[in-house]
């Protein structure tokens, strides 16, 4: 497994680059933002993701922890090969695809190319529940709604003591979490009322 790679961009193409290190070059697939970042003759660091097919092993490319973790966590979707994982990618930012996963909002994804309206039900149902641990790094956490940011914070903290992922969502879905004076604190409290009424 390539985890990662170290070397002079040679060339920049559509939506690849040729990476020399220690003279093998190596092709690796990125993003048109991530591409707009690169220039020939510098140095860069690449997060990859090496995929394996009986006829091919096609590197992808990222520049921070979160891009890798999604790519990963959307080829998990059934009907999302890397080809499309790559393409949300492109379209929305790490904290956009949270925040529609959060509030199920699946417009987001249909509007990506080669995403269908059944592929982007799929990304909402499969990845809701997995992307709590993204809420927390800095880089997406400043830019979703505080409202979200809460109700991923109380659901990990659920999960962390002991209940599953969906019964914990089902109980802060049915709190409001949008109102001003919510806070993790409270909707925590209120989260375990409402299990400890229903168990």
């Amino acid at each position: 497994m390539i985890a990662s790679l170290r070397g002079t961009v040679l060339s920049v193409r559509e939506n690849t680059c040729i990476v020399d290190v220690h003279g093998v070059g190596y092709a690796v697939n990125v993003t048109p933002s991530h591409k707009l970042s690169l220039r020939i003759g510098n140095e860069h660091t690449f997060l990859t993701s090496l995929i394996v097919r009986e006829d091919s092993m096609t590197l992808f490319g990222f520049e921070n922890p979160e891009s890798l973790e999604l790519f990963e966590l959307l080829l998990s979707v059934s009907g999302v090969g890397p080809r499309s994982a790559l393409a949300v990618l492109a379209e929305l930012s790490p904290a956009d695809i949270l925040t529609a996963v959060v509030n199920e909002d699946d417009t987001a994804f249909k509007k990506v190319s080669g995403v269908g309206p059944k592929t982007a039900k799929l990304i909402i149902v499969q990845l809701a529940g997995k992307l709590t641990a993204l809420s927390h790094t800095d880089a997406v956490a400043s830019a979703i709604p505080a409202s979200s940011a809460i109700t991923l914070s109380v659901v990990q903290a659920l999960v962390g003591l002991g209940w599953n992922e969906k019964t914990a969502r089902d109980a802060v879905d049915s709190l409001d979490t949008s109102a001003p004076t919510a806070t993790t604190a409270s909707v925590l409290k209120d989260a375990l009322a409402a299990l400890a009424r229903n168990s």
